[in-house]
């Protein structure tokens, strides 16, 4: 199914609403509107297989140009609008794009891109260089497409550990209104969503979960509440303010929640959720606890990758009988594999690969990169470069990216066990772990701290906290304060980023 199917039975029912503001946009003015871009499109001469490129903030009209594509058998590649001008240049670039439609909110970043397309679409007000999305749309054909092959998204990874990456995947042989997607048969059945569902999206629509699960809602006749940015009490209010029943949050997120004062937490009421989606990131044991505390046991977590390579799932029960694990495969068996290549035993870290019965996807125009992710003796097994173990029951236990690992005196030390350790500390508004070199060590440990107040005697205090509850050599060597560390929307560290500035460092 598709928002069609849905503007012919519910045609006033609410498809998007925007949570800040109350803008609404029925499932007939969805419907209207995807087709007379679909319209657009074809008349500009992109056929199955061409691709739009998204670049846009938190809009009513982002799912216009979304459905627009699927319908039309053509990708959509939504942009990161965080990146800087040559790298979001480089992604329409690769991406092929045939047709970049974009929010005028964003018109100084598109004013320093150079990509060369002759369609070019703004909306939300004039951008030098594209037409008027509005005008484009008024004098569009409303005539039924007499195909309607599905597209699908052609997304970018996030580049914290490189430039980002296409992954594209081949089209389905099904019209848009069949069943068959894999994110609607998988999710739509998994979280139970079904036309009842109010889902509240308060990440960047660019990212591949909230772009993919806000379709997969309207794909089943719900409701997506759409934040234009997450506040964590705005969060709160949503929920109370629509009757949100499922969401979708990363752990950045829950720790933010957990810090409001009590009383804040405690006005709103949040009594019509029944389901809470967290991934993207490595939730802290202590702050999940906390969150299963406050909410109940509705939280479930999912594992998975742009890559779509493999996936694990885990319901709150579960987890608290696993404290810390991502759970068990819903796509693909994991393999947990030795720096020499071979398998290793319940308990034994290791590189997570995903062994499937082909090779899941490709990166677009680098052959090289999609080898290099596959096992050299078991092509079909994957990875994305994240580390973990599997216990004696065989759920999966993340314990952080290949590409962060720090070697100090020859001991693998894990940011991420250091990063959780201070999630939830007072004095802590967010912290990231990094190692830089070290002539006698190798590598040493260096935190960036953003402190939740005064910084004074900070270091001190976290050197004794941490010396307290993990082996010395753990314990960060230099707590650096700062007010902005490079944290993606999504919660992900670009710690790429924090390396550079520390050599820039007098």
């Amino acid at each position: 199914m598709y928002p069609g199917t849905w503007a012919q039975q519910t045609p006033d029912k609410a498809a998007l609403v925007i949570a800040e503001t109350g803008e609404t946009l029925t499932y007939a003015q969805l419907e209207e509107n995807s087709l007379r871009l679909a319209h657009v499109l074809a008349d500009a001469g992109l056929v199955k297989g061409d691709v739009v490129a998204l670049l846009s903030d938190n809009t009513l009209q982002t799912y216009e140009v979304y459905w627009a594509a699927l319908r039309s058998g053509l990708y959509i590649t939504a942009v990161n609008h965080n990146l800087g001008p040559a790298e979001a240049d480089y992604v329409v670039r690769d991406c092929g794009a045939k047709a970049p439609v974009v929010s005028a909110a964003k018109a100084d970043l598109v004013a320093q891109m150079e990509a060369e397309v002759p369609t070019r679409l703004a909306y939300g007000g004039s951008v030098p260089g594209f037409g008027s999305y509005d005008d484009a749309l008024a004098h569009a054909s409303t005539a039924p497409l007499a195909d309607q092959p599905h597209g699908d998204d052609f997304l970018y990874s996030s580049g914290t550990t490189g430039r980002p990456k296409g992954i594209k995947l081949p089209l389905l042989d099904i019209q848009v209104d069949e069943p068959g997607y894999p994110y609607v048969m998988i999710f739509g059945g998994l979280y139970g969503f079904q036309p009842d569902t109010v889902y509240l999206s308060p990440a960047p629509v660019y990212h591949a979960a909230p772009l993919r699960f806000m379709g997969v809602i309207q794909a089943l006749g719900g409701t997506v509440v759409m934040m234009r940015k997450f506040d964590p009490e705005g969060f709160l209010a949503a929920v109370e303010k629509y009757a949100v029943t499922h969401t979708q949050v990363v752990p950045t997120m829950f720790v933010r929640m957990l810090k409001l004062p009590e009383e804040t937490r405690a006005k709103y009421d949040l009594s019509t959720l029944g389901t809470v989606v967290h991934a993207a990131a490595p939730c802290p044991v202590e702050v999940k606890k906390q969150m299963i505390d406050w909410l109940g046991p509705i939280i479930h977590e999912y594992y998975a990758s742009t890559e779509a390579n493999g996936a694990t799932m885990i319901d709150s029960a579960d987890w608290l009988a696993h404290p810390g694990s991502v759970g068990k495969p819903l796509l693909g068996v994991p393999r947990i594999v030795g720096e020499d290549g071979t398998e290793q035993p319940a308990g034994a870290i290791g590189t997570v690969y995903f062994e499937r019965d082909e090779v899941p996807f490709s990166y677009h125009g680098d052959e090289a990169k999609t080898r290099s992710t596959q096992h050299p003796d078991h092509p079909t097994w994957t990875t994305v470069g994240d580390l973990g173990y599997l216990d004696d029951d065989g759920y999966l236990f993340l314990t952080d990216r290949l590409a962060f690992m720090i070697i100090s005196g020859g001991v693998n030390i894990y940011p991420q066990e250091v990063e959780d350790l201070f999630s939830l500390h007072p004095r802590v508004s967010d912290i990231a772990v990094i190692g830089v070199p070290d002539e006698e060590m190798g590598e040493r440990v260096v935190a960036y701290v953003e402190p939740a107040g005064p910084a004074d005697g900070l270091a001190e205090e976290l050197t004794a906290y941490a010396r307290e509850r993990i082996a010395h050599f753990k314990v960060p060597r230099e707590f650096i304060v700062t007010d902005d560390l490079p944290r993606t929307p999504t919660g992900k560290l670009v710690k790429g980023e924090l390396k550079k500035r520390y050599e820039a460092t007098p």
